[in-house]
């Protein structure tokens, strides 16, 4: 970290996110060039809505104590995410104002992918020019192939368990029919002798769910055609693999109809079949698709 040169103002003020499990060589350096040249630092953390996620693994008091064991005579304080970088801005220079005496001055310091070129407030900013550049990014990875056998590592992984948002996991299933109307095809898993819709876990990076369902009927019924997905009602799952924990499961159920193509069990499916569905019951799927058979019927007498 080259040197701060001509100090401006009275007060240094880092603004960062710092989320890594120990301060490495190049905030080590960015910290104490601040210090070396203002007798009063403030280091805002940013303050993600979002927790415990890959970007924003740490919350703020582990991040404050980790900054204070290496400078205790800092001010650690946080500036929440706004979506909009003038809100952002007003904020922090109204925090900074209750902070500061009013014959105070102050600079903002940050490193040259920091928030500097975002910051539409009142206050001199400097950028930090660093010698030795580390990546959060590429830290974090690390850290996540790692296992580590001490109490400490185990302690936080529960931490991180107890601290986030309760989810909602959205998965899609489709009933495939014939182009009469009068079969739809299931599939069987390899543990289990009852069928189920035709379906899956929805991916992050789909653009709608509706290619969720157009990919689960490829990769779990094969090459097939089936027309545009037809949407019937989203519905809850009380899948056995979450029956003990906060987390849920939530289906978004479609309908669709087969074109041409023989259907071939891929994926984790073990079998598909066409079932007709006049005679069709209950009992022919699993516990957590009952209700969406029950669905079905109730779809397709509206739609006759």
């Amino acid at each position: 970290m080259k040197k701060v040169e001509n100090p401006p103002t009275d007060v240094g003020v880092i603004v960062g996110r710092f989320q890594v499990h120990e301060l490495h060589e190049a905030h080590i350096n960015l910290i104490q060039s601040v210090c070396d040249v203002h007798g009063k630092v403030l280091i805002f953390l940013g303050l993600s809505p979002a927790r415990v996620t890959r970007n924003n693994p740490l919350d703020f008091e582990s991040r404050k104590q980790m900054i204070l064991d290496k400078f205790p005579n800092v001010n650690v304080l946080y500036i929440k995410d706004t979506k909009s970088d003038v809100v952002w801005s007003k904020n922090i220079d109204q925090q900074i104002g209750d902070l500061v005496g009013p014959s105070q001055s102050v600079t903002l310091y940050g490193s040259r992918d920091s928030f500097i070129s975002l910051y539409h407030g009142k206050y001199n900013t400097q950028e930090l020019v660093q010698e030795t550049y580390i990546s959060g990014t590429e830290v974090r990875k690390n850290i996540s192939k790692k296992v580590k056998n001490t109490p400490e590592f185990r302690a936080g992984v529960i931490w991180a368990a107890y601290n986030q948002f309760p989810k909602v996991f959205p998965t899609v299933d489709i009933a495939i029919l014939n182009e009469e109307g009068d079969e739809v095809l299931l599939g069987r898993k390899p543990d289990e002798d009852q069928y189920r819709f035709i379906g899956g876990f929805a991916e992050p990076k789909s653009q709608n769910y509706e290619e969720d369902a157009q990919r689960e009927v490829a990769e779990e019924a094969g090459d097939i055609e089936v027309s545009e997905m037809k949407y019937i009602g989203s519905y809850y799952i009380d899948d056995w693999r979450y029956s003990a924990e906060i987390d849920r499961i939530k289906t978004l159920f479609f309908a669709c109809t087969h074109l041409f193509g023989k259907p071939t069990a891929g994926d984790d499916i073990a079998e598909v079949r066409w079932f007709k569905l006049k005679t069709l019951s209950d009992d022919v799927f699993v516990d957590n698709h009952k209700h969406l058979f029950q669905a079905l019927k109730e779809y397709l007498k509206k739609q006759n």
